[in-house]
């Protein structure tokens, strides 16, 4: 990956607020679904329900997909990701915390949906193995892969 690249997807993961994530039910069909995320660099980590159906799938199988998209109005300002990585649940205390300050930083409205029981709440950490960068203010339907 070269440094364009790099800022590049740094930028996407930086501009948006949310992603969609398809994880694999027991019947083999993708589910996905949207979540709002934070990052640390490339690293992604979203929370949901400890007894979600997608936290039920990604603890049976961690494969995950997931895309990014910054918002647009013409279809020549279509910036977006679309990343394939291995999503673990966030057992340390301090990567843990780490992830709550860093939602509560960029969703302060969080601390409205704190649950009652911490062990409630799951925070999952993605980590993208190859990446599709999609910019279509190069031309229309540009899209590189890249390897993490």
């Amino acid at each position: 990956m070269n440094k364009a690249q790099r800022e590049f997807i740094r930028s996407v993961i930086d501009d948006a607020s949310d992603m969609t994530i398809a994880t694999i039910r027991d019947d083999g069909f993708p589910q996905a679904t949207t979540v709002s995320f934070v990052n640390d660099g490339m690293t992604l980590f979203f929370g949901t329900s400890a007894d979600s159906q997608k936290a039920r799938n990604i603890d049976k199988n961690n494969k995950v997909s997931l895309t990014i998209d910054c918002d647009y109005d013409e279809w020549d300002a279509i910036r977006s990701l679309s990343m394939g990585g291995l999503a673990t649940r966030v057992t340390d205390e301090e990567e843990f915390q780490k992830v709550g300050d860093l939602l509560l930083k960029k969703f302060p409205q969080a601390a409205n949906y704190e649950p009652d029981n911490a062990f409630e709440l799951a925070f999952y950490r993605i980590d993208p193995t190859v990446v599709s960068l999609i910019d279509y203010s190069q031309e229309f339907g540009h899209t590189e892969e890249v390897s993490i």
